[in-house]
């Protein structure tokens, strides 16, 4: 399969203009996704659509977005560091123009790898701010009988001491990277980073070889007409990532479970604490059985489908390349 080479300043820009694309488009459903994973005890949310109605009625529409200021931050130089090692690594594994599959294979394991020193820290704080609400929902309210039930006598000299309790204080990206770096150090801000790497490197090994192949049938197509450096059209980049996406995205989703626990650093009452991935995989194995390791499934699949449909498309398109030009 011959392949397109391009520029790498053009692969950083195309990686970073769909990654701020696709995470704007498919951010809610991440939220959802993030929340339904951490349920363990008391059940919040029955399934994505609730989770996002329930969101909208409490925190309104832009809690939605809780935590899409750090993706969209750092989602640039993670798209761009992934599309382009992969990038980077088909070449160099090319012989002749033409990548063998164990070949793709390598490439995809490479990007993953190369990801992760963006991805853990990312993560971490994203999860963080994105958990804050179902956590506060977690927490009991006084029913009306409660509220107009006698108590003593209202003093004259000062107001109820909790008449007005103060609600808690929404977490900020900011405020979690310095507590992290003063408590833990700069290894706080990689915890689970193991988790991370265990989740990524299959996803890009499975992902970009079938994105890779599915994408080579129009190339084949205009190959027969002798057009051999022919570049796919725009509708099947799209559907070729959104195919690969959603496929790698249901096949990892244990391990993404398994990555959001370790993550999150404030659990809700009688939830489980980790202490590394052997016992946390165990513990979600006898407490809430198999099927815990699929919670979000729909919802990843949602997520990662358009994510990597759009980002490969934009990335064909030659966004970057476009802009270069201008620039030049």
């Amino acid at each position: 399969m011959a392949e397109k080479k391009v520029s790498l300043p053009a692969k950083l820009i195309n990686g970073g203009v769909a990654g701020l694309v696709g995470v704007t488009c498919v951010f809610p459903i991440d939220l959802a996704k993030t929340r339904l994973q951490n349920q363990q005890g008391v059940q919040v949310y029955k399934g994505m659509l609730d989770c996002l109605a329930k969101t909208v009625r409490s925190e309104g529409y832009f809690g939605c977005y809780r935590g899409a200021a750090v993706n969209l931050t750092l989602v640039t130089p993670e798209k761009a560091i992934k599309l382009a090692a992969n990038d980077v690594f088909r070449q160099k594994l090319s012989k002749d123009g033409h990548l063998p599959l164990w070949g793709e294979v390598l490439a995809g394991c490479g990007a993953g790898t190369c990801q992760v020193v963006v991805t853990t820290p990312m993560e971490m704080l994203k999860i963080q701010l994105q958990d804050a609400g179902r956590l506060a929902a977690q927490r009991p309210v006084p029913t009306p009988a409660q509220a107009a039930a006698p108590g003593p006598a209202p003093s004259l000299v000062a107001p109820p001491p909790q008449a007005r309790p103060t609600p808690p204080r929404r977490p900020s990206a900011t405020g979690i990277t310095v507590e992290l770096l003063r408590t833990r150090g700069l290894a706080g801000l990689y915890r689970g980073a193991g988790a991370t790497l265990m989740r990524d490197v299959p996803f890009s090994m499975i992902y970009f070889p079938l994105f890779a192949n599915l994408n080579a049938l129009g190339r084949e197509t205009a190959g027969s007409q002798g057009d051999l450096q022919a570049q796919a059209p725009f509708w099947q980049s799209f559907l070729a990532g959104c195919t690969a996406g959603s496929v790698a995205a249901v096949a990892v989703t244990p391990l993404d479970v398994i990555k959001t626990r370790l993550q999150t650093l404030q659990k809700g009452e009688g939830e489980d604490t980790y202490r590394g991935i052997i016992d946390c995989t165990g513990r979600i194995m006898r407490r809430e059985g198999p099927s815990a390791f699929l919670k979000g499934a729909t919802c990843r699949a949602l997520v990662i489908a358009p994510l990597f449909g759009i980002a490969q498309g934009v990335y064909f398109l030659g966004v970057g390349e476009m802009m270069l030009d201008l620039l030049g």
